[in-house]
């Protein structure tokens, strides 16, 4: 966090301004892809990102992060805690615990509905005892609390051309889009962990179960069913993304280029999967440094455009090109061509 994006965002108390460096920190950390998405905002709204993103993170760590060697009790009582911490720091607005006390700061500035975060340590607390989902019914039930509410929480700090409650429904499926995509990736380190994301149905469609699954990541071998349910995945998770791409033009225009930079990076794992022959079991895909470059100049040029425009357009003039976008899903079939041409 620098002290322009402090200063920006009206935040003095030096306490406080340590507490949001801190959840900066978490962010940079855990978070590089929505990290460097957050630097294309308006410097006064960064600060914020980074509270609600550092806390998501915090929590994250206290589930899969601690010492293989701890128990499971050992983080329900740290989650338990965090719960409470987190329930007394909204009700009075701040928190002896500096990330805490970063995300209160933000919910109150931002008027945050506190249900999104009792919500998502709900999602937490879930992830401690339950190793798989058998449909995506129940997969999606359980990202209600892990990913959606954190493209809810969002909105207001991006801000809408429109009623908020219309772009709801794609600041949440955005959100989905960005965790199947994780899970896609991450598909044999969470099997480490005892769990397993993708829908036992859809394994199973495919003749693929969790023994399956271990035995091919223990021996670093490949099999073609475990490839076909990869794949499936995969086109299911663009899906999502062709769902919450056209909210993007609901957004405020400033917050446009960061959100359209953030889909396609995270789109762009699909991609890294594919082009790796789905080997998610044996080694995990990633975006190249040039592709997340080449976006991130592109996310630059469009900020300054929004800014040009910004200064030569007539004032309170409509946003119609975001008005006119159609409610249906768009065609296209991956996140970085459904995002092209998004403003």
């Amino acid at each position: 966090m620098t002290d322009r994006e402090l200063d920006a965002a009206g935040i003095g108390d030096p306490a406080l301004r340590a507490a949001y460096h801190r959840c900066r920190a978490l962010n940079a950390r855990h978070g590089r892809t929505y990290f460097l998405a957050t630097r294309l905002l308006p410097v006064a709204r960064r600060p914020a990102v980074h509270a609600l993103y550092g806390f998501a993170r915090w929590a994250d760590d206290i589930v899969d992060s601690l010492d293989p060697g701890t128990g499971t009790d050992v983080r329900v009582r740290a989650l338990a805690r965090l719960q409470e911490e987190l329930a007394e720091g909204l009700r009075q607005g701040g928190s002896d615990e500096p990330v805490v006390r970063a995300l209160a700061d933000t919910a109150r500035r931002y008027a945050i509905d506190h249900a999104h975060f009792r919500d998502f340590m709900t999602a937490m607390r879930s992830d401690l005892v339950v190793t798989d989902y058998p449909t995506y019914a129940d997969l999606r039930a359980y990202m209600h609390g892990s990913a959606a509410v954190i493209g809810l929480q969002m909105l207001p700090v991006l801000g809408t051309v429109a009623p908020r409650e219309e772009a709801e429904p794609y600041a949440a499926a955005l959100g989905v889009a960005f965790q199947l995509s994780n899970f896609l990736r991450d598909v044999g380190e969470d099997l480490d962990r005892g769990r397993v994301y993708l829908p036992t149905d859809l394994l199973a469609g495919h003749g693929v179960d969790r023994d399956l699954l271990a035995w091919s990541r223990a021996t670093s071998r490949p099999d073609r069913r475990i490839t076909a349910a990869l794949r499936e995945f995969a086109e299911l998770t663009r899906g999502v993304y062709r769902e919450a791409v056209p909210g993007i033009g609901l957004l405020e225009p400033v917050a446009r280029p960061c959100i359209r930079t953030a889909a396609v990076l995270y789109g762009g794992i699909l991609e890294a999967v594919a082009r790796d022959g789905y080997a998610v079991l044996h080694r995990r895909s990633a975006v190249s440094r040039r592709r997340r470059a080449v976006v991130a100049a592109d996310g630059l040029v469009r900020v300054a455009a929004v800014r040009l425009r910004a200064r030569t357009a007539l004032p309170h003039r409509p946003d119609a090109r975001a008005r006119a976008l159609p409610a249906a899903p768009l065609a296209p079939t991956t996140a970085a061509a459904a995002a092209e041409g998004v403003a």
